[in-house]
């Protein structure tokens, strides 16, 4: 066995497991014996022990199967509440249910039959969840509708078992019962609240010895004791007060299950459809109930579950126990603690505690006949009331949470005033809900900014961004985020309602959208359709080729037209090409951008120099020279030494930052009239970036230590050019500082 090969498996790990192992099965073996009560007991006094050695098989077969394969070491596995709630739901509806043969409600024995196949098929499922990666899954759940289950499970089983606690004649109701003392059996009474007292105040007198046992011991004690004066209650005869004699009608052995199964082929299609849709539900509890456990467990001794195999070691438990007559089960919260706190360090202390129960089976099989039926019932009733969760009470406390709070009520009334089945298709119905609560409760607009708040990396003059502060806001920049869908499409008109008859650009980055579903592409029309009519431009950018659904969305678009010539869409891939055009188109608007061809500047009218006089560009004249470069042309790579400022007469220059990878970042777009290289003319150094012509451009390229020489002989040349240059990068500087103050605040 891997876990006594492993070199963490000491002598005193060993030592720790095989007291973990004993110590969980002490919690899980009478656990599950009444589980097993739960479900066969209505089937008829007879099948009682029947339903007791399912609960024991059930916890051998698990405990020795689902430690074996599962990925969760530690964990104990037992028959549990989720799968005594689903199959004793199905036994009542299927003995009230007719068969279309014969007309009647079915056979005990083949409702048994059912119930092996509902186990084997849940089983099935968990398997196939398991290896298609379900475990991460089932683990989003929303907690409300996790809680909403298995809160109902418990108090599903605590409704059931106050009938077996008062000892109620079988065709008396609850409500019925609870309403005529008359019919209540003292002694069944007085066990009962004697396993109840104990197993609540057994943690306060003593923790080496499980609740479940003391409450169990106790419970058949104060049994015995009460027959000094009841005789009949040592007596098997009309005694339905005890489990009672295993073997016989109702009874278990080897040849039974075999022939249980070779009935199996006398089962018909509309039979098997029975047992499907509650397959489904009890695999997915199961699950759920397995890997809320698992998460715990790995809170608490620091270690990490694997979901997936954990879900393959569940089902193969829940088909081996479903094979040899005994119940499902999941993983238990009860027992793994018990286990750990015990001593369990390794995957051995699990499958001990399935040898464990496999050697109580063999060795005190017998004595199952005299458990009290009233004992089993206040364990139950102390495990049920444990299930249900009292912190969802906390979620009244804040408005933001009272939806969670009629979640976990609205699953908990379906299943006790229903079923299981009916709370599951409730429960996935709120989770939606839920799930579309979120999504319309956070916004998909990320941020939101104006034309004169951010601007593109093109560089631009004073004079074209005092144009741009002035006129800037006819753009608008929507970051979007999540899911446009028909619970958000509403939200996103709203948020863009006011600017939508003011602004003439539109611009959607789509880089962090999720889906985009046919509501949200008609409302996407209808923006743009507003646009249009007030001569605006609806622009998308980085629009996904492959969102997380698979979808291409500019594809998608095509496909419906969105983007189609004939509309007012345009599509870019950057954000800072959409603000690089709208703002082109802006300047022209204000004349301040020519359409057609650039014609090279002189000197003077290069903006650094602008009103500087004609007798220090005089004296600048020998320091300059002119350079001209093709469309991706490099003026300058990262590394290079460097002295020289770069004057654009045309064209545009494009500097980006090198990384690692060979990748690149893009830092700003320099045009005509503009300057680039002043850090290095500053302080001559190393460029620290590459500088290449984006297109055909014409530079003006001066020299500092030329300009050196001549500052000699003109000595207010330099301060003349230097302030100007402090000038133009304060200015620089204050663009940035206003553009990440929009950037913070929007």
């Amino acid at each position: 066995m891997p876990a006594l090969r492993s070199p963490g498996a000491s002598a005193a790990s060993r030592v720790g497991d095989v007291w973990g192992g004993l110590a969980a099965m002490l919690v899980a073996l009478p656990s599950a014996i009444a589980f097993g009560l739960i479900i066969y007991s209505p089937l008829g006094a007879g099948f009682a022990a029947q339903g007791a050695i399912a609960g024991i098989l059930g916890t051998i077969a698990i405990g020795l199967v689902a430690p074996t394969f599962g990925g969760a070491p530690r964990l104990i596995s037992a028959p549990s509440g989720p799968a005594a709630a689903v199959l004793a739901a199905l036994v009542v509806e299927l003995l009230g249910h007719s068969t279309p043969e014969a007309g009647h409600a079915y056979a005990p024995a083949t409702i048994v039959l059912l119930l092996a196949l509902l186990a084997l098929i849940a089983g099935g499922l968990q398997v196939l969840f398991g290896l298609v990666g379900g475990g991460r899954i089932i683990k989003y759940i929303p907690y409300p509708v996790v809680a909403g289950y298995l809160s109902g499970v418990g108090v599903i089983i605590f409704l059931g078992q106050v009938p077996r606690l008062l000892g109620l004649p079988k065709s008396t109701s609850l409500w019925a019962g609870l309403t005529a003392p008359s019919l209540w059996r003292g002694p069944s009474v007085a066990v009962g609240l004697v396993t109840i007292a104990v197993m609540v105040l057994a943690p306060r007198i003593t923790r080496r010895v499980p609740a479940p046992i003391l409450g169990l011991g106790a419970g058949i004690l104060a049994y015995f004791s009460l027959g000094g004066v009841h005789r009949e209650l040592w007596s098997f005869a009309g005694n339905t007060l005890v489990i009672g004699p295993i073997g016989g009608e109702g009874g278990w052995s080897w040849s039974e299950i075999l022939t249980r199964w070779s009935a199996l082929g006398r089962l018909g299609f509309s039979d098997i459809g029975l047992v499907l849709i509650p397959s489904l539900t009890l695999a997915v509890l199961l699950s759920i109930d397995t890997l809320k456990t698992c998460v715990i467990l790995d809170a608490l001794t620091r270690s990490r579950h694997n979901s997936n195999r954990e879900l393959v070691g569940q089902g193969l438990g829940n088909i081996a126990s479903a094979l040899a007559g005994g119940m499902p089960g999941s993983g238990t919260m009860g027992a793994t603690l018990i286990n750990i706190g015990s001593g369990g360090r390794t995957r051995l202390s699990s499958i001990l505690e399935g040898a464990f129960a496999l050697a109580a089976f063999v060795l005190f099989g017998r004595l199952v006949a005299w458990v009290p039926i009233a004992a089993l019932a206040g364990i139950l009733i102390v495990i049920a009331s444990r299930m249900v969760d009292r912190n969802v009470f906390h979620l009244l406390r804040q408005r933001a949470t009272i939806l969670d709070f009629l979640v976990v009520a609205g699953v908990v009334a379906t299943a006790v005033l229903f079923d299981l089945m009916a709370a599951s298709g409730v429960g996935v119905a709120l989770a939606i809900l839920l799930f579309l609560r979120e999504q319309i409760r956070g916004s998909v607009v990320r941020r939101k900014t104006y034309g004169n708040q951010a601007h593109s990396k093109m560089r631009r003059l004073p004079e074209e961004m005092a144009v741009l502060e002035a006129q800037g806001a006819q753009t608008v920049i929507c970051e979007l985020q999540g899911s446009l869908f028909f619970g958000t499409t509403d939200q996103l008109f709203t948020e863009l309602a006011a600017d939508l008859t003011t602004c003439r650009y539109l611009i959607l980055d789509m880089r962090r959208v999720q889906t985009v579903d046919v509501t949200a592409t008609h409302l996407l029309e209808q923006i743009e359709g507003r646009l249009a009519e007030r001569q605006g431009i609806l622009i998308f950018t980085h629009l996904p080729s492959s969102l997380p659904t698979g979808q291409d969305l500019r594809a998608y678009f095509d496909q419906i037209g969105l983007v189609k010539p004939s509309r007012s869409v345009k599509v870019f891939g950057e954000i800072d090409e959409a603000l690089e055009w709208t703002e082109n188109r802006v300047l022209e608007d204000a004349g301040l951008r020519a359409s057609g061809p650039e014609t090279p500047l002189a000197l003077h009218e290069i903006h650094l120099f602008k009103g500087i006089g004609e007798e220090t560009l005089a004296a600048l004249a020998p320091c300059v020279e002119e350079r001209s470069y093709q469309p991706g042309q490099t003026v300058f790579r990262h590394g290079d030494s460097g002295e020289e400022i770069f004057l654009i007469r045309c064209g545009n220059v494009r500097v980006v930052l090198p990384l690692s990878g060979g990748r690149q970042r893009h830092l700003a777009t320099f045009g005509r009239g503009d300057f680039f290289g002043d850090m290095a003319f500053i302080s001559p150094a190393v460029r620290s970036a590459d500088a290449m012509a984006a297109t055909a451009t014409e530079l003006f390229v001066m020299s500092r230590p030329r300009f050196d020489t001549v500052a000699v002989e003109h000595p207010l040349l330099d301060q003349k050019v230097f302030w100007r240059l402090a000038r133009a990068l304060a200015l620089r500087l204050r663009q940035t500082d206003a553009e990440l103050r929009a950037l913070e605040e929007s």
